[in-house]
């Protein structure tokens, strides 16, 4: 299916603030590159990261209001931070305002925030752009994590989930179980290389 992505980006302009902004043309322009490397779709990429944060900028209230309306589940960790629901809802309206039909492109939008075990490549790419794209300053080993992103994207996934649970664990309230799950599983996938390595070496 084919997208109008000026179209897309004038509207979700219009509902975010100039830094948001800055932020959803990085996520695109970093998801293109990341697909580009893992033989992704390239047009899923660009909208998937277009569209990622189109729910960010709306109050909590309202979004927990708009999740109640459209029968969207809200877990106790979301009510507490309803920040949280931004992407659940953010796949909603991609789906009913932007008439975006692929179910992999909803799903990046869908975990781009909290992860999940098992993640697609497109699920990764989105949560990875999100994280590592140029706007981006703040977040801990940023530099090596950008590196890792390019040739083992799986690795970069966990390293990504170690550092966010390491901040998250300072606040509990935000850390969504999911985020758990998906640690575990990366975790799990560096262990088994880690063993893998060691054994080719002996």
């Amino acid at each position: 299916m084919q997208y109008d992505l000026k179209a897309f980006a004038k509207k979700v302009k219009k509902h975010q603030e100039k830094e948001r902004y800055e932020h959803t043309k990085g996520v695109m322009y970093t998801a293109a590159a990341l697909a580009m490397a893992y033989g992704c779709d390239l047009e899923k990429a660009r909208v998937a990261g277009l569209l990622h944060d189109c729910a960010k900028c709306i109050p909590d209230e309202k979004k927990i209001k708009l999740c109640e309306k459209n029968k969207i589940e809200i877990s106790e960790i979301e009510a507490q931070a309803p920040f949280l629901l931004h992407a659940k809802l953010g796949a909603f309206l991609a789906k009913e305002k932007y008439q975006v039909e692929e179910e992999e492109i909803l799903s990046s939008i869908r975990w781009h925030t909290t992860g999940k075990a098992d993640m697609t490549m497109l699920e990764k790419i989105i949560y990875i752009a999100d994280y590592i794209e140029p706007n981006r300053e703040k977040a801990p080993n940023l530099a090596k994590i950008r590196q890792t992103a390019f040739y083992d994207i799986d690795e970069c996934m966990y390293e990504i989930l170690r550092d966010t649970l390491e901040y998250l664990g300072k606040n509990p309230k935000t850390l969504d179980p999911e985020t758990k799950d998906a640690f575990e599983f990366y975790r799990q996938l560096h262990e088994t290389k880690q063993q893998e390595k060691k054994e080719s070496a002996l």
